[in-house]
């Protein structure tokens, strides 16, 4: 199946899993925009703070299977696959102009995962994006709190990036009775930057897919060609909600500049 996607894995398609030769963790010294953000993690956490200390509710993230515990995994959303999310935006600017000077970056949220919880393992999305985590507030270290990539667990550090291969099965724990933060970013690999409309578009399509099936569980017994027709589709209702969402959102709430 990959090889009709021009060497892209979607887990929406292929749901035996993945098995593509990309790493478990890539070396964040491989990305040039790394050493920016880091140099400005206390800018983003400072905006972070900011946001909790208004009141502002995090989100349930979207599946609410993938954890052990009910409503331990909460997002605050600035960009989804291309949507911007304006309003969350406008409330931390700063972080917003550092997430618009990275090249490729499709999503971006602040992600907290309480303690005492897991996230169950999973395979992301796509192996066309680097999933980054910059560690916010990373209450303790492996192996009481930590990150796994198939066989590999790497720790969170306040202030440093993981980066990893979303496509490989993952899970996190939190195991320390204190809440954890990170700083999530889904950035496109540069060998797959000329298709990036279409993996942005096929990505929301599955999403789409994925949280309606949550609530009408007969479209995964479907026969798979016509699961196909859905998310082409999709596919298509995506390339036009996309720059509509944007260019609404700019129009009515506008834009707040750091």
């Amino acid at each position: 199946m990959a090889d009709l996607n021009n060497g892209i894995f979607y887990s929406f398609l292929e749901r035996s899993g993945f098995n593509g030769s990309e790493p478990y963790f890539y070396n964040t010294a491989d990305f040039p925009w790394v050493k920016h953000l880091e140099d400005n993690w206390m800018v983003i956490r400072d905006e972070l703070d900011a946001l909790i200390n208004s009141g502002q509710q995090m989100e349930d993230y979207f599946d609410k299977g993938l954890v052990t515990v009910a409503h331990s995994w909460k997002t605050i959303a600035f960009f989804a696959w291309g949507v911007k999310f304006f309003k969350a935006c406008n409330q931390a600017p700063k972080t917003t102009a550092l997430l618009e000077s990275v090249p490729g970056m499709l999503s971006a949220s602040f992600n907290m995962l309480e303690g005492n919880s897991t996230i169950k393992p999973h395979n992301g999305d796509t192996n066309a994006i680097v999933r980054c985590h910059l560690g916010l507030y990373v209450p303790a270290g492996l192996p009481e709190t930590g990150f796994r990539v198939g066989t590999e667990k790497q720790p969170w550090n306040e202030g440093k990036f993981l980066i990893f291969c979303d496509a490989h099965e993952h899970t996190a724990w939190n195991n320390s009775g204190k809440k954890r933060y990170i700083l999530l970013m889904d950035v496109m690999l540069p060998k797959f930057k000329a298709q990036q409309n279409d993996v942005r578009n096929t990505v929301l399509a599955s999403l789409f897919l994925q949280s309606t099936a949550q609530k009408l569980s007969f479209l995964y017994k479907m026969p798979f060609a016509l699961q196909m027709l859905m998310l082409k589709v999709a596919k298509i209702g995506s390339a036009i909600a996309v720059p509509a969402w944007n260019f609404f959102g700019k129009l009515f709430i506008g834009e707040k500049k750091a």
